[in-house]
C-alpha cells in the first residue's frame, strides 16, 4: 500500500517498465469529483499506459446488482475509487469489488491524508491511496505496479513449451513425445497437450489411436482472427489418458504460408490454457522450425547410438547456437540405449561435446504394442521404458510444481512489503 504523496520522476521512469508494451489497463473511475476527472482524462489522453472503460457517477450499494454489471465485464485492470464524497460508501463499495473482481487493482483517491484512513481504505481492499491533487508521475508509477503484477502473473501462467526434433528420421521422436504426454497427463495429472507439426504424414495421432479427425495444426495458425477456446477446442483430440493432441494434416498438403506473428500468436494463446506444451517436429532445420523452437523452454534433439545421428547431434547444436538458441535450452536425448552398445556412453558425450540429458532404454517390442495399442500407459505400464518415461514425466511436473511454489511465495512477500 502506498501513499502519493511527492513527484519522484526517478522513481516513475523505472516503473514504466512493468507495464507490458502494447497492452493498455483498463480503467473505471467511480464518483471522481471535476477537477480529478479533468487530471485524469488528461493522464489518459496523454500516454498509452490506460484505456478509460468508464465513469460512475454514483457508489452503487444494492447487493442484488452484480458488480460485474456495473463496472464491466470483463472486470477493468483498476478501479479509481473517489473516497472523499462518503467514506462509508466508498469503503463498502471497494470491499465487494475487492470480493467479486479480486484480479482488479482499488486505487482510492482522497484530499485526506491521515494514517486511520489510510488503513481503513487499506483494509477495504485498496491497493493504493493517491492523494488529491491527482500527480501524473505518481499516478504512472500506481499503474505501473498493477502492470508489474499482471505481466508477472501472465508469465506465471503460461505453459512450458518443450520441442523434440530428431537428429534424422527413425530415432523414434514421435513414441517419446506421446509417451511422455500420456505419463504427463495420466500418471503426474498434468493438463498436456501433444502438437504434430509434421507438414505431411504425421504420426502423433495413429500413435495414440486416434485416427479420426478433420483439423490440423497449420488450419488453426491459419484462423488466428478467430482464435478463442472454443476454435481451439474443435482442434483438439482427447486421449484416454487425459493427454490432448492437435494432429498433423492426414497426407500431403499443399506449401503455406503463414501471416507474419500468425504462429507466435497461436503459440502464447495455448500456453496460457495448458501446463505442458510437447511438440513433435520433424528432422531438419528451416525457418518454419527455428520460429518456433525460439518461443521454446527446451529444445530436445532425439539421438541414437549410430556414427550419422551423433554427427547431426553435433550440426543442429551448432547451428541452433549460432542462431541465437541458449545452448543450455538444447538437451541431448538419448534414446534406444543400451548398457552394452558398441558405442559407449562417454564415446558419445565426447562426440557431441555434452552430457546426455535423458537415456530412454532400448524395448523395441514392448514400443511396437504401444504404437499398435494405440494406449501409450496402459500396454507398457510395467515395461522399463514407461518407468523411464514416468520418472521424466514426474522430474518435469516435481520442477515445475517447485517454481510455482517460489513465485507464489515472492507474490505474498510482495504483499507484506507494501
Amino acid at each position: 500500500m502506498s501513499a502519493m504523496t511527492s513527484k519522484n520522476p526517478l522513481q516513475a521512469s523505472s516503473s514504466r517498465e512493468g507495464i507490458p508494451p502494447g497492452e493498455p489497463l483498463s480503467l473505471v473511475s467511480i464518483c471522481l469529483d471535476k477537477d480529478t476527472w479533468g487530471i485524469l482524462k488528461l493522464f489518459a489522453d496523454s500516454t498509452p499506459v490506460v484505456r478509460l472503460q468508464k465513469h460512475l457517477g454514483d457508489y452503487r450499494l444494492d447487493d442484488h446488482e452484480s458488480v460485474l454489471e456495473w463496472v464491466g465485464d470483463p472486470a477493468p485492470d483498476i478501479c479509481l475509487l473517489d473516497f472523499d464524497g462518503d467514506r462509508r460508501s466508498a469503503a463498502m463499495v471497494a470491499e465487494r469489488i475487492h470480493a467479486d473482481a479480486p484480479d482488479s487493482a482499488i486505487f482510492a483517491v482522497s484530499s485526506q491524508s491521515q494514517p486511520d484512513l489510510i488503513i481503513q481504505a487499506m483494509r477495504s481492499g485498496c491497493s493504493e491511496y493517491l492523494l488529491k491533487p491527482l500527480d501524473p508521475e505518481q499516478l504512472l508509477n500506481a499503474v505501473a505496479r498493477v502492470g508489474g503484477r499482471r505481466r508477472e502473473k501472465k508469465e506465471s501462467d503460461r505453459g512450458q513449451m518443450s520441442a523434440f526434433i530428431g537428429a534424422k528420421g527413425g530415432c523414434g521422436v514421435t513414441t517419446l513425445v506421446t509417451q511422455l504426454g500420456a505419463s504427463l497427463a495420466g500418471y503426474c495429472s498434468r493438463k498436456t497437450l501433444v502438437v504434430d507439426l509434421h507438414p505431411d504424414f504425421g504420426d502423433a495421432a495413429l500413435y495414440l489411436g486416434l485416427t479420426k479427425y478433420r483439423y490440423h495444426f497449420f488450419e488453426l495458425v491459419e484462423n488466428t482472427d478467430r482464435l478463442d477456446a472454443d476454435l481451439l477446442q474443435s482442434f483438439v483430440l482427447h486421449h484416454s489418458s487425459g493427454l490432448d493432441l492437435i494432429p498433423a494434416p492426414h497426407g500431403t498438403e499443399p506449401a503455406r504460408r503463414t501471416a507474419p506473428g500468425a504462429l507466435n500468436h497461436v503459440i502464447e494463446f495455448v500456453r496460457s490454457r495448458y501446463e505442458f506444451i510437447l511438440v513433435d517436429l520433424p528432422p531438419g532445420l528451416n525457418d518454419e522450425n527455428l520460429d518456433l523452437l525460439r518461443h521454446c523452454d527446451q529444445v530436445n534433439v532425439v539421438t541414437v547410438a549410430e556414427v550419422s545421428a551423433l554427427r547431426n547431434v553435433v550440426r543442429q547444436t551448432d547451428y541452433l547456437t549460432r542462431k541465437h538458441i541458449a545452448a543450455e535450452r538444447i538437451k541431448v536425448v538419448l534414446n534406444r540405449h543400451q548398457k552394452r552398445a558398441l558405442i559407449t556412453e562417454a564415446q558419445i558425450e565426447k562426440s557431441i561435446g555434452q552430457k546426455i540429458f535423458w537415456k530412454v532404454p532400448n524395448q523395441y517390442v514392448h514400443v511396437v504394442k504401444t504404437i499398435s495399442g494405440g494406449d501409450p500407459t496402459g500396454q507398457v505400464s510395467t515395461s522399463d521404458v514407461a518407468k523411464n518415461l514416468q520418472d521424466w514425466a514426474a522430474a518435469i511436473g516435481k520442477k515445475a510444481g517447485a517454481e510455482e511454489k517460489k513465485k507464489e511465495g515472492r507474490r505474498m512477500l510482495t504483499f507484506w512489503n507494501r
